[in-house]
């Protein structure tokens, strides 16, 4: 009997977390003319009232996909295990395969800042039960989803009251990388056909990127997290971006830890940002 109530007790929290639902949905994007997925994680609280949620916006790595966060992460279930947590509603969308969350000046296929912010938040805030204002909606990422985290946030501070990066592409510069020069040179290729010429060096950062960005971070009052393990060949854009902050007296969290580009990686700082993000999110309208 002991036994039997211990492992009672080891299963409730798996149970609690369990209760929060997952919907995966289909938006049309005008911008791009296609339709992208997106998955919609909500607390049980949502079912049993008419209350609004405030909304966090978690966004995957290059090559990803919106189903990552669901399942590629070590520990299975953390997404509706914050959501449950922190009472709020988690949209994990999808976007390119290395879009950076950007419009490009070139492709109109690559559109994604305008599906971010005109065309998926203005269809989640119509179809479910969120606060729209700002100080209710927060944002962020892995790898390539830190990078349109922070870009997204320091472009539009009108939506987004705080904003964080895991393992983020503070720059993309490749040459700041530490990968093998043919994934350098793959990266470098398509962000050409995308941007056109490309122009990285301080202090004239090219405005595609998350660095050359920090000026419009100033004064917005948007709380900043960005963190990156020593190990990860991302290391020296996440102190570049750090450094820049630091300059222009942003104010921000910063956190290295031991650790890669890793879904272990990510799956622990998960609970770390979101214990972040939430202290700033409103949940009154």
């Amino acid at each position: 009997m002991k036994n039997l109530a211990l492992a009672l007790f080891l299963l409730l929290p798996i149970l609690a977390f369990s209760q929060a639902k997952v919907d995966t949905i289909s938006v049309y994007s005008p911008s791009m003319k296609k339709s992208l997925k997106a998955a919609i994680t909500f607390p049980s609280s949502y079912q049993k009232g008419q209350s609004r949620y405030p909304v966090v916006y978690l966004l995957h790595g290059g090559s990803g996909a919106f189903s990552d966060w669901h399942q590629k992460v070590t520990e299975k279930g953390i997404v509706n295990q914050m959501a449950e947590e922190h009472d709020l509603i988690i949209v994990t969308p999808g976007v390119g395969p290395a879009s950076y969350y950007y419009d490009s000046p070139l492709l109109d296929s690559v559109r994604y800042e305008t599906y971010m912010i005109q065309e998926l938040i203005p269809f989640i805030d119509q179809q479910y039960r969120t606060l729209t204002k700002k100080e209710s909606r927060a944002i962020t990422g892995l790898s390539m989803g830190g990078h349109g985290a922070i870009t997204l946030a320091a472009k539009h501070p009108a939506l987004f009251v705080a904003a964080g990066s895991m393992s983020g592409v503070m720059n993309i510069d490749t040459d700041l990388w530490k990968v093998g020069e043919d994934f350098r040179n793959l990266r470098k290729k398509g962000q050409i056909e995308m941007l056109g010429a490309i122009n990285y060096p301080a202090p004239q950062f090219n405005p595609y990127t998350a660095v050359g960005l920090v000026d419009q971070l100033k004064n917005q009052k948007i709380f900043l997290i960005i963190d990156c393990g020593v190990d990860d060949f991302l290391i020296e854009t996440n102190r570049q971006m750090h450094s820049l902050l630091m300059e222009k007296k942003v104010a921000h969290e910063y956190i290295e830890r031991p650790g890669a580009h890793t879904w272990p990686y990510w799956t622990e700082a998960l609970p770390v940002q979101f214990f972040y993000l939430t202290k700033y999110l409103q949940r009154t309208p």
